[in-house]
């Protein structure tokens, strides 16, 4: 086949769009698995006002790539409580400024970093034994691979200049704004990267094969794009969430389709922002991204009040009752029952983390009828519990082998594990909530800090726990095991550091002392009970001796 054959050329640019999206989402996972509690920290804290908001936002979308990935850390904290709506818009707006600055830095020519990336980022990922510095060298790959991408899409889309039919094809866009704008939009909610989405059409403007409008039209539509993954990715979410996204969405995607407009209908040169047709379409994208920021920043109030109107609670629907994974009729099928309580265990799993997240909004603002549907819940994991553990005896009596014997066992201890984590959180840690409330107590500055940071790093192993459960992965398993150490050590720090504050004879930490004490305690005790489900895989593959993890082979 000629090297000019179309399937040929297809094939190319296929598999270099591809490469790109996968390097792009390469750096972001490896930045959400070696720093996301730090991420997660830094975004919470960046809520105090809306400047400081938006720079977090946007500090947090260069690290990870992403605008989305930021959408729905900060989609959580506003379900959660911890963080304000109106702060929650402003890290969104900052976050679509982030993803624009990573698009400007990814998008220069900078070939001989190309090995250099590659060589540092093999060398740490192979030589290194800590999460963090693995998780560095991964990053490393991950940028090499997308310039190598971009130098690949470039080098494919040469021979187009000498095409007549397909360079037509792609002029008709260059006179069909809409069209452009619509493609765009596609393209990056399909490839869920407005920044990778970004690059492509960057790339295809600089080597000329896609006209400077067509290329400006589709950068624009890649913002809508970009804001609307985030909205379907938080459809299921609490409603404070999706009043966030949604409001968001109104101004990012809104703003692409005014900017659009106004471009086509006022003929406004590109060339006052940029000498070559790449720079002129990745300046309009950042360019659009700062004004959003700026316009929208002093509104967060109205526009949150907008998308209040647009997303209306939901109409109470008929009530239907949880069903039971536990079909009485597999327990004739070995495996299947094991399926069946497996499930049924996720399911306990899911309302205790339920149960963590609602809890910490109450130390510093008492509210009876949350504190009452977390009681709740902790009765329903209680009988979740009785019926698992009583639906694996039945297992086991029956004529099954060792393994299946041994797998019962392990998925009896995960659900007393979890029915422990339940009981922490709705006796102990509700317990000191109230107490709080009661004797008209807070808790000082640093110390409200330090429980914050400290119960959103036990909420964050909580629900990877919980992905360990559901995909038996054993590299996150070991990951879950190595941040139980981790959160020991933090806890031991946090006491130290209270013990200070005592001795410096702070009023609201003396009054607060046990409080604070056992509630970091109580912490430290749901993730305990949460990293438990690890230990099964981890022994399984030989990762775990008898009494702490093996060391990672290089």
């Amino acid at each position: 086949m000629p090297e000019t054959s179309p399937l040929l050329f297809v094939l190319h640019v296929a598999g270099a769009a591809a490469l790109l999206i996968w390097a792009v989402r390469l750096v972001r996972t490896g930045v959400e698995r070696g720093w996301a509690v730090q991420l997660r920290a830094w975004l919470r804290r960046g809520g105090q006002n809306r400047i400081a908001a938006a720079l977090a936002g946007t500090g947090a979308a260069v690290v990870l790539q992403s605008s989305t990935a930021v959408a729905i850390l900060t989609s959580n904290f506003v379900a959660a409580g911890t963080l304000a709506a109106t702060a929650g818009l402003a890290v969104l707006l900052g976050g679509d400024l982030g993803s624009a600055i990573v698009a400007q830095l990814l998008v220069a020519r900078a070939d001989w970093l190309v090995p250099v990336l590659l060589v540092g980022g093999v060398a740490i990922f192979q030589k290194s034994t800590a999460r963090e510095w693995r998780m560095a060298g991964r990053v490393l790959i991950g940028l090499a691979l997308i310039f190598v991408s971009l130098s690949m899409i470039r080098d494919a889309t040469e021979p187009l200049r000498e095409a007549k039919g397909v360079m037509a094809a792609l002029a008709y866009l260059g006179g069909d704004p809409l069209t452009a704008f619509a493609l765009g939009a596609l393209f990056a909610w399909a490839v869920h990267s407005s920044v990778a989405a970004v690059l492509l059409f960057v790339t295809l403007s600089a080597s000329h094969v896609l006209p400077v409008s067509a290329g400006a039209a589709m950068v624009l539509g890649a913002n809508l794009g970009g804001s609307f993954i985030a909205f379907m990715l938080t459809l299921g979410s609490d409603i404070a969430a999706r009043r966030v996204v949604m409001a968001n969405l109104i101004v990012r995607g809104g703003g692409a389709l005014l900017a659009l407009l106004a471009l086509s209908m006022l003929q406004l040169p590109l060339d006052a922002i940029g000498a070559s047709p790449a720079r002129q379409v990745i300046n309009l994208h950042l360019l659009f991204n700062l004004a959003i920021l700026l316009l929208a920043l002093p509104f967060t109030g109205p526009l949150m009040k907008i998308a209040d109107r647009l997303v209306a609670p939901p109409a109470q629907p008929a009530h239907l009752d949880r069903v039971s994974a536990l079909d009485p009729a597999a327990l004739a099928t070995p495996g299947r029952a094991l399926a069946c309580a497996a499930r049924e265990i996720l399911q306990m799993g899911e309302q205790v983390e339920a149960m963590l997240r609602a809890v910490t909004g109450l130390y510093s603002a008492w509210d009876a009828i949350a504190a009452e549907a977390i009681r709740r819940k902790e009765e329903e994991v209680d009988r979740i519990h009785l019926d698992a553990k009583l639906y694996l005896a039945k297992l086991q009596r029956a004529d099954i082998s060792d393994e299946m014997r041994h797998k019962a066992l392990d998925l009896a201890e995960m659900a007393v594990n979890l029915e422990t984590a339940g009981n922490v959180i709705s006796q102990t840690m509700l317990t000191l909530a109230q107490r709080l409330d009661q004797d008209g107590l807070s808790f000082s500055e640093t110390g409200q800090r330090e429980i914050a940071d400290f119960h959103d790093r036990v909420l964050s192993n909580a629900q990877a726990a919980l992905n360990v459960l559901m995909t038996l992965n054993p590299d996150a398993a070991r990951a879950l095991v190595e941040e139980k150490d981790h959160v020991r050590d933090i806890e031991q720090a946090l006491q130290r550091s209270h013990l200070e504050r005592l001795k410096e004879g702070r009023t609201e930490s003396i009054e607060t002392s046990n409080i604070h004490q056992e509630t970091l305690r109580a912490l430290k005790q749901v993730n305990t009970s949460f990293t438990q489900v690890a230990y099964p895989i981890l022994s399984e593959t030989g990762d775990l001796l008898s009494s702490r993890l093996t060391r990672a082979k290089g």
